[in-house]
Protein backbone atom coordinates (compact mmCIF):
# COMPACT_ATOMS: atom_id res chain seq x y z
CA UNK A 1 0.00 0.00 0.00
CA UNK A 2 1.27 3.39 -0.96
CA UNK A 3 1.50 6.02 1.60
CA UNK A 4 -0.94 9.22 0.90
CA UNK A 5 -1.22 12.57 2.25
CA UNK A 6 -3.87 14.14 3.73
CA UNK A 7 -5.44 14.89 0.69
CA UNK A 8 -5.03 11.28 -0.64
CA UNK A 9 -2.01 12.04 -3.06
CA UNK A 10 0.63 9.27 -3.24
CA UNK A 11 3.39 10.19 -1.02
CA UNK A 12 6.64 8.24 -0.31
CA UNK A 13 7.59 8.23 3.36
CA UNK A 14 10.59 5.81 2.97
CA UNK A 15 13.76 7.49 3.83
CA UNK A 16 15.94 7.55 0.87
CA UNK A 17 19.87 7.67 0.40
CA UNK A 18 21.94 10.82 -1.20
CA UNK A 19 21.15 9.44 -4.93
CA UNK A 20 17.40 9.88 -4.07
CA UNK A 21 16.68 6.08 -4.06
CA UNK A 22 14.58 4.69 -1.43
CA UNK A 23 15.73 2.77 1.44
CA UNK A 24 14.04 -0.28 3.58
CA UNK A 25 11.41 1.53 5.96
CA UNK A 26 13.32 2.29 9.56
CA UNK A 27 16.97 2.51 7.52
CA UNK A 28 18.79 6.05 8.11
CA UNK A 29 18.68 7.79 4.96
CA UNK A 30 19.88 11.80 4.31
CA UNK A 31 17.17 14.50 5.09
CA UNK A 32 14.34 14.82 2.75
CA UNK A 33 13.18 18.43 1.36
CA UNK A 34 9.41 18.66 1.91
CA UNK A 35 7.41 17.72 -1.08
CA UNK A 36 5.41 21.26 -0.81
CA UNK A 37 8.95 23.48 -0.16
CA UNK A 38 8.74 26.66 -2.32
CA UNK A 39 11.25 29.67 -1.70
CA UNK A 40 11.71 32.44 -3.07
CA UNK A 41 14.06 32.50 -5.91
CA UNK A 42 17.66 33.71 -4.45
CA UNK A 43 16.38 31.67 -1.74
CA UNK A 44 16.37 28.22 -4.00
CA UNK A 45 19.83 28.84 -5.89
CA UNK A 46 21.07 29.12 -2.42
CA UNK A 47 19.75 25.84 -1.04
CA UNK A 48 20.05 24.34 -4.21
CA UNK A 49 23.66 25.31 -4.62
CA UNK A 50 24.44 24.30 -0.79
CA UNK A 51 22.91 20.74 -1.80
CA UNK A 52 24.92 20.16 -4.68
CA UNK A 53 28.03 21.11 -2.70
CA UNK A 54 27.25 18.63 0.00
CA UNK A 55 26.77 15.82 -2.74
CA UNK A 56 22.75 15.75 -2.68
CA UNK A 57 21.89 17.06 -6.26
CA UNK A 58 18.60 14.91 -6.15
CA UNK A 59 17.66 17.21 -3.07
CA UNK A 60 18.67 19.93 -5.16
CA UNK A 61 16.31 18.72 -7.93
CA UNK A 62 13.15 18.86 -5.77
CA UNK A 63 14.13 22.73 -4.33
CA UNK A 64 14.28 23.57 -8.30
CA UNK A 65 11.52 21.68 -8.91
CA UNK A 66 9.74 23.88 -6.49
CA UNK A 67 11.02 26.83 -7.87
CA UNK A 68 9.89 25.50 -11.40
CA UNK A 69 6.41 24.82 -10.21
CA UNK A 70 5.99 28.73 -8.30
CA UNK A 71 8.18 30.15 -10.95
CA UNK A 72 6.03 32.53 -12.98
CA UNK A 73 5.11 31.35 -16.87
CA UNK A 74 8.26 32.97 -18.82
CA UNK A 75 10.47 32.04 -16.05
CA UNK A 76 8.85 28.41 -16.14
CA UNK A 77 11.75 26.74 -18.58
CA UNK A 78 14.70 28.14 -17.06
CA UNK A 79 13.34 26.27 -13.55
CA UNK A 80 13.03 23.77 -15.48
CA UNK A 81 16.22 23.22 -16.78
CA UNK A 82 17.59 23.85 -13.66
CA UNK A 83 15.82 20.77 -11.78
CA UNK A 84 17.29 18.84 -15.33
CA UNK A 85 20.56 19.77 -14.64
CA UNK A 86 20.31 18.51 -11.15
CA UNK A 87 18.70 15.28 -12.01
CA UNK A 88 21.50 14.68 -14.59
CA UNK A 89 23.94 15.11 -12.06
CA UNK A 90 21.42 12.64 -9.93
CA UNK A 91 22.11 9.95 -12.72
CA UNK A 92 25.97 10.46 -12.80
CA UNK A 93 25.98 10.12 -9.10
CA UNK A 94 23.94 6.32 -9.76
CA UNK A 95 26.83 5.65 -12.51
CA UNK A 96 23.91 5.93 -15.37
CA UNK A 97 25.72 7.11 -18.17
CA UNK A 98 22.97 7.11 -20.98
CA UNK A 99 20.28 8.64 -18.14
CA UNK A 100 23.10 11.54 -17.24
CA UNK A 101 23.75 12.10 -20.41
CA UNK A 102 20.37 13.02 -21.81
CA UNK A 103 19.74 14.70 -18.93
CA UNK A 104 22.03 17.12 -19.22
CA UNK A 105 21.65 17.31 -22.82
CA UNK A 106 18.31 18.57 -21.99
CA UNK A 107 18.83 20.73 -19.93
CA UNK A 108 21.58 22.59 -22.03
CA UNK A 109 18.89 23.15 -24.62
CA UNK A 110 16.62 24.47 -22.22
CA UNK A 111 19.12 27.00 -20.69
CA UNK A 112 20.50 28.08 -24.94
CA UNK A 113 16.98 29.03 -25.34
CA UNK A 114 17.09 31.66 -22.00
CA UNK A 115 17.22 35.29 -23.14
CA UNK A 116 17.51 37.86 -20.79
CA UNK A 117 18.71 38.61 -16.94
CA UNK A 118 18.42 35.32 -15.56
CA UNK A 119 16.37 35.55 -11.78
CA UNK A 120 18.72 35.45 -8.89
CA UNK A 121 22.36 35.80 -10.79
CA UNK A 122 21.73 32.29 -12.03
CA UNK A 123 24.63 31.45 -14.55
CA UNK A 124 22.78 30.79 -17.58
CA UNK A 125 25.69 30.54 -20.09
CA UNK A 126 28.45 29.41 -17.88
CA UNK A 127 25.51 26.72 -16.44
CA UNK A 128 24.67 25.55 -20.32
CA UNK A 129 28.26 25.79 -20.92
CA UNK A 130 29.25 23.29 -18.39
CA UNK A 131 26.20 20.99 -18.74
CA UNK A 132 27.15 20.35 -22.49
CA UNK A 133 30.75 19.86 -21.51
CA UNK A 134 29.75 16.66 -19.16
CA UNK A 135 27.19 15.62 -21.56
CA UNK A 136 30.36 15.17 -23.99
CA UNK A 137 32.82 13.79 -21.38
CA UNK A 138 30.37 11.13 -20.23
CA UNK A 139 29.36 10.39 -23.89
CA UNK A 140 33.27 9.88 -24.80
CA UNK A 141 34.44 7.92 -21.23
CA UNK A 142 31.33 7.50 -18.89
CA UNK A 143 30.60 9.01 -15.69
CA UNK A 144 33.31 7.15 -13.58
CA UNK A 145 35.84 9.76 -14.85
CA UNK A 146 34.42 12.97 -13.56
CA UNK A 147 35.38 14.62 -10.73
CA UNK A 148 33.72 16.50 -7.56
CA UNK A 149 34.28 19.65 -9.42
CA UNK A 150 32.46 18.40 -12.20
CA UNK A 151 28.83 17.64 -10.58
CA UNK A 152 28.59 20.81 -8.29
CA UNK A 153 28.02 23.61 -10.65
CA UNK A 154 28.20 26.91 -9.51
CA UNK A 155 24.62 27.92 -10.07
CA UNK A 156 25.65 31.83 -9.83
CA UNK A 157 29.01 31.22 -11.92
CA UNK A 158 32.47 31.07 -10.02
CA UNK A 159 33.50 31.73 -6.93
CA UNK A 160 34.46 35.75 -6.20
CA UNK A 161 37.60 35.47 -4.84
Amino acid sequence: MRDRDATGRARNSRPRDASGRPLPRGAAGVDRVPDDLVLPPDESVTEAQRLLDDGLPFQAHEVLEGAWKAAPADERQLWRALAQLAVGLTHVQRGNDRGAAALLDRAAGHLAEWDGPAPAGIDVPGLRAHAEALARQIGHAGVAVLTDADVRPRLRGADPL
